[in-house]
């Protein structure tokens, strides 16, 4: 036998108005003085199976409340729960039709003390909680207590109804935040896919342009420009086909939030290694742009705690948007080599820097945020949103920290500048203090 949810789930306020209106049907119509309802919860430990208290009559507090019904505090009872039928704090929450019957029945009736009535909610094997009530004066009679049987039956379908329904909409919550997460690394993955073979397809012009009369190279390169141009269009078609699914599946999630699955080694990295070779492709598509790129980079850097892959993600996402959003005839510079202490930390720092058009103070509390472009998202310059979020996610897994100040210009109110500060390795402190 198995119980269908071990674990606690809150009760839905439905449920708790109906153990509100039972109670005062024993209070009312059956002169009950005092009365509680509990519900069972399967300790973490899945040794014992603990009581949690839902409502009271009479009661100093209104646990009927919304507010606290995720903190349930056991009010004041005539009785601790240890002196509860022994059947109720079992290993299980589950009951033995057959072994189990006789200590049930005899739970009804409790011939001990005819004031009280303890009956647990049990529906299908499976036990929901515990209804106990109490006279003081007047002793229970065999029609009251099948009344009061009655009330528990009630009690004990509708718990697991509730039960049921809270933990399938728990399963379905969690399905839909799988898609979102799998949906932004789909996003994520194309977004990377995009700089190269932007870079491929520039490469590719720039080689048309030098070639003179060779007709079966110049095939061979207008095919590579033609098939690019092709994988552009499918990754587009790809991305405004899941557009509709991930809204639909955020506006289901209200504020849940999955942590990302990803998880990078960190090791000592040389920026310098890492940066040279993207170098080599960005200044083509700076020269294709008419933008002067400048790269200040000190011999014998310190080495940086960080990975290798996510540290050219970063660079790669933050050096393009310089180029993508400086206009014609601007400049972009990239220095190495700052050294920073923060809260007794040594950090060294890469600034990333342009004279584009920079960004209004208004946007930049939100431009790490997904799909978030603000006042960019009104001008010609196509973009999805990803590249900073992408940027702020790897920075966080390489325990970096990122900034942003713009305009650097006061006077014209343009350019932006970029510091990424990520932790100095052990070997980075000794040259350092070398």
């Amino acid at each position: 036998m198995s119980s269908f949810a071990p674990n606690f789930l809150t009760p839905s306020q439905d449920f708790v108005t109906l153990c509100q209106s039972q109670v005062t049907l024993l209070t009312q119509g059956l002169k009950a003085d005092w009365s509680a309802i509990y519900l069972a919860q399967e300790s973490e430990a899945g040794q014992q199976t603990d009581l949690i208290p839902l409502v009271f009559y009479p009661t100093k507090e209104d646990i009927w409340s919304s507010k606290n019904l995720k903190s349930l505090a056991l009010p004041n009872s005539p009785e601790p729960l240890n002196k509860l039928p022994r059947l109720l704090l079992g290993k299980s929450s589950t009951v033995d039709p057959n072994g189990d019957q006789a200590i049930l029945d005899s739970s009804r009736r409790f011939s001990q003390d005819p004031y009280r009535l303890v009956l647990p909610l049990i529906h299908t094997e499976i036990m929901v909680g515990l209804l106990v009530t109490e006279r003081k004066n007047c002793p229970w009679q065999p029609e009251e207590l099948t009344q009061v049987e009655t009330i528990a039956k009630t009690l004990a379908i509708a718990g697991l109804l509730d039960r049921r329904q809270n933990w399938y909409q728990e399963q379905l919550r969690q399905q839909q935040g799988l898609k979102v997460q799998e949906r932004d690394r789909l996003d994520d993955l194309f977004h990377q896919l995009r700089n190269p073979l932007t870079a491929l397809r520039i490469f590719s012009k720039l080689l048309l342009k030098r070639l003179k009369s060779d007709e079966k190279s110049r095939s061979i390169v207008d095919s590579i420009i033609r098939e690019s141009d092709h994988l552009q269009e499918l990754i587009q078609a790809f991305e405004g086909d899941q557009d509709t699914v991930t809204l639909n599946a955020k506006a289901s999630l209200s504020c849940a939030s999955l942590p990302s699955a990803t998880s990078r080694t960190l090791s000592p990295v040389n920026i310098k290694d890492v940066l040279d070779p993207l170098l080599i492709s960005i200044k083509s598509i700076a020269q294709e742009k008419q933008i002067d790129l400048k790269a200040d980079i000190p011999r014998d850097l310190p080495s940086v705690y960080a990975n290798s892959q996510a540290l050219r993600e970063v660079l790669n996402n933050l050096i393009d948007n310089a180029i993508k959003y400086t206009p014609k005839g601007g400049q972009v510079r990239v220095e190495l080599g700052l050294i920073s202490i923060i809260d007794q930390k040594t950090y060294q720092g890469i600034l990333i820097e342009d004279t584009g058009y920079g960004i209004p103070l208004e946007d930049q509390a939100h431009i790490f945020d997904r799909h978030y472009r603000g006042i960019q998202a009104e001008g010609d310059i196509s973009g999805t949103g990803l590249g900073l979020a992408i940027v702020k996610d790897l920075v966080n897994q390489m325990e970096g920290i990122i900034e942003v100040f713009s305009p650097i210009n006061a006077k014209q109110k343009k350019g932006t500048r970029f510091m990424v500060w990520l932790p100095l390795s052990q070997e980075g402190m000794q040259g350092k203090l070398i």
